[in-house]
């Protein structure tokens, strides 16, 4: 009886719920309606142009399956990977993007955080620095190669200005031809190209540092050197944790200049894993080779982000 008389009274305090209550909730259901909304095209994208794709990329690399074929695909097993593997190419590859990661992580991150530093001021003009530095990111890749293949010709701009500075004395290598010189050629364009990009999250996390810091450090008489060792850097880390990252998923997937600039040589000196994939797939029309170099590459990239997020996780 006590029960029946709890439920009623709960039924009728319901009944009494305001009316402002339920036009809340009504609110509510609709703003949650609208979100999935504007949501839904996002994941259908999402779907379309990376689920899908990665799924057929698996299912093919276990196949033996060309661009234009006059025969079905067929079932071969693990044919495609140990080919990849025997395959000298691939292994030149690896290589040179282990040696373009390796270089261009530090030295771009570098390069980015001091710009970082000298216009994260409030003096005159420093306004048309930042989009000075910027303005490289904001030009297609396909450009900036471009320009810098013109530059780096053996009667270029480089070597135009290396026989002037010495007086004719010293005549520049053909940069882009030379297997010692390529890939450091691609590395400093790369460098020039991205780093205003990284510059701005930089930027962002010096600029959530509180100012409260640097006053008291100003009032020891603390160095310019220890403000930045003991209060800056520290502050930067989930920003250096994410420049990190982002730097060498760039690196790992190193394409447009090595397709524009050097098509993979000289004698593979500059092909990467990903420019070896497109070539197996659209070149070669070989899509099922293409697919298992593109599994591989995926695998490659999941570890190195997790070794990388194990190195930079939190410390207890």
């Amino acid at each position: 009886m006590a029960v029946n008389q709890s439920l009623d009274r709960v039924a009728v305090r319901q009944q009494r719920k305001p009316a402002s209550a339920r036009r809340s909730g009504a609110v509510r259901r609709r703003e949650q309606a609208l979100g999935w909304a504007m949501l839904a095209p996002a994941v259908l994208l999402l779907i379309l142009f990376v689920v899908v794709p990665a799924l057929l990329a698996f299912g093919l690399a276990f196949t033996n399956a060309r661009l234009l074929a006059p025969y079905a695909p067929s079932f071969v097993g693990m044919d495609n990977f140990v080919r990849l593997f025997q395959d000298e190419t691939f292994w030149h590859s690896l290589l040179n993007v282990a040696y373009f990661a390796v270089v261009v992580v530090p030295l771009q991150s570098g390069v980015a955080l001091g710009m970082a530093l000298l216009i994260n001021v409030k003096v005159r003009g420093v306004n048309f620095f930042r989009t000075l530095y910027f303005l490289p990111v904001v030009t297609s890749m396909v450009v900036v190669s471009l320009l810098w293949l013109f530059i780096y010709r053996q009667d270029g701009l480089l070597n135009e200005i290396i026989a002037r500075v010495t007086f004719g004395l010293v005549h520049g290598p053909d940069w882009l031809n030379n297997t010692s010189t390529a890939m450091p050629a691609i590395i400093l364009m790369s460098v020039w190209q991205a780093a205003g990009f990284h510059m701005i999250i930089w930027l962002s996390g010096l600029q959530t540092i509180p100012a409260d810091l640097y006053e008291a450090a100003a009032i020891d008489g603390v160095s310019g050197w220890q403000r930045f060792r003991f209060i800056t850097w520290p502050s930067l880390r989930p920003t250096r944790n994410l420049i990190l990252v982002t730097i060498t998923i760039q690196a790992l997937s190193l394409f447009t200049q090595i397709n524009v600039m050097t098509q993979g040589g000289p004698l593979d000196s500059t092909s990467t894993i990903v420019f070896q994939a497109v070539r197996a797939g659209f070149q070669q029309q070989e899509t099922s080779y293409a697919s298992a170099i593109s599994l591989v590459f995926f695998v490659l990239v999941l570890i190195v982000s997790g070794v990388q997020r194990y190195l930079t996780r939190e410390k207890s």
